[in-house]
């Protein structure tokens, strides 16, 4: 089961990754941070069959390279002009349509298996990489590389769940909502609306790829 511990472990830097894809919406722990149900993929959870109340996955994506978020909100909604002129509207929702990219991101995050621990520390199945002088974190901040992001997209036809790490101080209360930067501020339920991938380059260990994709607000 994920904690804040392990959350705060896979980060690099102050803040987590800006992205994260997972099969739950997450929960709030007591400490006031929203972590993701069950077990990121590639710990040593993930190999280990979950209880029902662990059940899912998560992916943390990396900053590695990657191109600005554009978020599109669109406004559901009826409007028609009344007998006197007057534009009138029936508001439904607001959704998002959120798009991102990637350049020359390594096509695997990891050297090998990174069997992260219990405080998101990966310790890797294989220390022949090391032997052989070669670094065995592939991107910048050890998040998803290509591969494992053209994974979740052909293992989730359905809707999953997108955490968003950037600053939205007003989906917090209290004096301290200022103060949050370290936290995911936003939770969407979303589907692929578009996905697609490039090799620009084939290297020693991985290969560059070039990756985009749109997600649409259930």
């Amino acid at each position: 089961m994920t904690t804040s511990a392990y959350m705060a472990g896979r980060r690099k830097y102050g803040r987590p990754q800006a992205m994260l894809l997972s099969d739950a919406p997450g929960t709030l722990t007591e400490d006031g941070f929203y972590v993701p149900v069950g077990y990121e993929l590639g710990s040593n959870g993930d190999i280990v069959a979950a209880s029902p109340e662990d059940a899912g996955a998560f992916l943390v994506l990396s900053d590695h390279n990657r191109q600005e978020i554009a978020f599109k909100p669109v406004r559901i909604e009826k409007r028609e002009r009344m007998v006197n002129g007057r534009m009138r509207s029936y508001h439904i929702a607001d959704k998002l349509q959120i798009s991102t990219s990637w350049q020359r991101l390594p096509s695997r995050g990891f050297a090998a298996y990174p069997d992260f621990d219990e405080d998101g520390i990966p310790g890797l199945r294989t220390k022949s990489t090391v032997s052989q002088g070669m670094s065995q974190m592939y991107t910048a901040d050890g998040g998803a590389g290509g591969i494992e992001l053209l994974d979740w997209y052909e293992n989730h036809k359905g809707s999953f769940w997108l955490f968003l790490s950037y600053d939205r101080y007003d989906n917090f209360s209290g004096e301290n909502k200022y103060n949050q930067l370290h936290k995911y501020s936003d939770v969407i339920e979303v589907f692929f609306s578009d996905f697609s991938y490039s090799v620009e380059k084939r290297g020693q260990g991985h290969d560059f790829w070039n990756v985009s994709l749109s997600l649409e607000e259930v």
